[in-house]
């Protein structure tokens, strides 16, 4: 009955009167229609900006954290206690499925963030459950109740102090949703469509979506913030690249992030294509499954990392367009380990570590590779074809294994995978963006960390990090966190990407976001 109501509701609707339109082309197909169930960026380039807001925003120029819905907020000396003054007369959105009888108020704050924590709540199971950015990130012990004060405050009441709270409310995971909306559902028996049919405070409004073919998104006229561009935002989901880039070529999108670097120069002669490039803040990683034999052996980890040619990675994936990884943190972080030792290429010594373990012959193993483009990794199959040449010469057979991106993640998260080539696109500066969303015990339990590793001591160091606002004492703590995973290596970085979109010539006011995300409301087309 679900996957009906699921199907129902997202088939084409009546047509509106639509004048202005934008396409974008789209590596795969929304996994969920709610950011606080997922951490693919293919599923958050759809919805999270474009149909949701959050509390408070990255300033993408500065990185600063700055005002979103709400308008001000105030931190308690202990750092235990933050009130949000909230926006008024923000409406969500009105839809065929449904109308809001009152604006935005407190109340859909709670709502959103108990879900969360809470086991009672109605809509806390819907979905299964999981919430992987914010149980990556210890929320649950963190936070122990969000209070609506009145209309327009909100208290969230913390466990203990966390320096990074009010960087992870700016992430796009942290969307607001309509608690008016929650208890309509309720009535009509259908909890589960919330995740299905969205409705937030955003400035496009759902309008169809259509599997592994299209999501169509409207105007919110009423949207706060004003002067949304584009009446109708279609994302064409095509998962081949090629595809994709005849498509932009055809001006059939306008269009296409995450562009190969092999094609950038095919691209920069044209005159009705422009690319842009912008520095972003991201690490591409190949991660062992470290509970599986013999990826539990720091050794044969180690020997896997000596045996792979990075500086043929970077020329053959990347075409110089990236910086090489030393560990985690790229060298644009406040907190980036400069005394970290390079990485060393040496299949001989490679080879003497994996005798030393009792693998004198070598074994196999499976790499899995993502089946579309990021922007940490513009091409995984690629790169497992290097990688699988490079360990052969040490004995090891190598097994390419791929899957459709949905299918992909799941399977990753269920820890089915020997290793795999992946990444991480920071949402704001905060360090801990990067460790305990990879690498953390908790993050180990929601099936994110793809290393599948916890480690107490590593575990003890990022926490103690987050007690103290003191950004020296922090940076002091995240070196020797970067200097502990270059000893244990249960990840090898490969690289840290310069992040490119190719847009037609006749579209403006679409930037690249150094933190992730793309913000389509302010693109318009350019009259000859």
């Amino acid at each position: 009955m679900c996957a009906c109501l699921w199907l129902c509701g997202c088939q084409p609707q009546m047509p509106e009167t639509v004048r202005s339109g934008l396409v974008y082309c789209s590596e795969g197909s929304p996994e969920s229609f709610n950011p606080q169930l997922v951490t693919s960026g293919t599923t958050i380039d759809i919805i999270s900006q474009q149909l949701y807001d959050r509390l408070v925003d990255i300033d993408p120029d500065t990185g600063s954290i700055v005002a979103g819905l709400a308008s001000s907020w105030q931190v308690s000396a202990d750092g235990t206690h933050y009130q949000f003054t909230l926006r008024d007369k923000v409406s969500f959105h009105s839809s065929s499925y449904f109308t809001p009888s009152r604006p935005f108020t407190a109340e859909d704050v709670a709502f959103t963030f108990n879900r969360i924590t809470d086991p009672l709540h109605p809509f806390h199971l819907q979905g299964g459950g999981i919430y992987p950015y914010f149980q990556s990130v210890d929320w649950a012990s963190l936070v122990k109740q969000v209070q609506a004060v009145d209309d327009h405050t909100v208290v969230f009441k913390l466990q203990r102090p966390d320096s990074s709270f009010l960087s992870n409310l700016t992430t796009d995971f942290a969307a607001i949703l309509s608690a008016e909306y929650g208890a309509q559902l309720l009535s009509q028996g259908q909890p589960g469509q919330i995740d299905r049919l969205p409705i937030g405070t955003g400035p496009f409004r759902f309008r169809e979506y259509q599997k592994d073919i299209l999501v169509r998104l409207y105007r919110n006229n009423n949207y706060w913030r004003g002067n949304t561009q584009p009446e109708q935002l279609v994302f064409d989901i095509v998962p081949n690249n090629a595809r994709r880039m005849a498509k932009l070529f055809t001006h059939e999108c306008d269009i296409v992030s995450y562009p190969r670097v092999a094609e950038l120069e095919l691209i920069a002669k044209r005159d009705d294509v422009t690319v842009q490039e912008s520095t972003s803040m991201n690490v591409g990683f190949w991660a062992f499954n470290t509970q599986k034999p013999p990826f539990d052996q720091l050794a044969v980890r180690q020997a896997l990392g000596m045996a792979i040619n990075r500086a043929a990675i970077m020329q053959a994936v990347y075409y110089g367009h990236a910086t090489p990884a030393y560990g985690i943190l790229p060298p644009t972080s406040w907190a980036y380990n400069e005394g970290l030792p390079a990485p060393v290429y040496s299949p001989a010594r490679a080879r003497a570590l994996l005798a030393e373990a009792g693998y004198p012959n070598g074994f196999s193993m499976d790499i899995w590779a993502m089946p579309v483009q990021r922007l940490y990794n513009p091409n995984a199959l690629k790169m497992a074809e290097l990688m699988q040449a490079d360990l052969a010469q040490i004995g090891i057979k190598a097994n390419i294994v791929s899957y459709e991106w949905n299918s992909f993640r799941q399977k990753l998260g269920n820890y089915e995978h020997d290793s795999v080539l992946i990444g991480w696109a920071a949402d704001n500066p905060d360090p801990d963006n990067f460790f305990r969303p990879l690498l953390s015990c908790a993050a180990r339990d929601s099936g994110s960390n793809r290393a599948n590793w916890c480690d107490p001591a590593f575990d003890e160091i990022i926490s103690n990090a987050l007690l103290t606002a003191d950004q020296q004492q922090r940076r002091a703590l995240y070196l020797s966190a970067q200097q502990y995973l270059h000893q244990q290596q249960p990840l090898v970085a490969i690289a840290h990407s310069q992040r490119f979109q190719a847009i037609s010539s006749s579209v403006s006011g679409v930037n690249i976001n150094p933190y992730g995300g793309i913000a389509l409301q302010q693109a318009r087309r350019v009259t000859p």
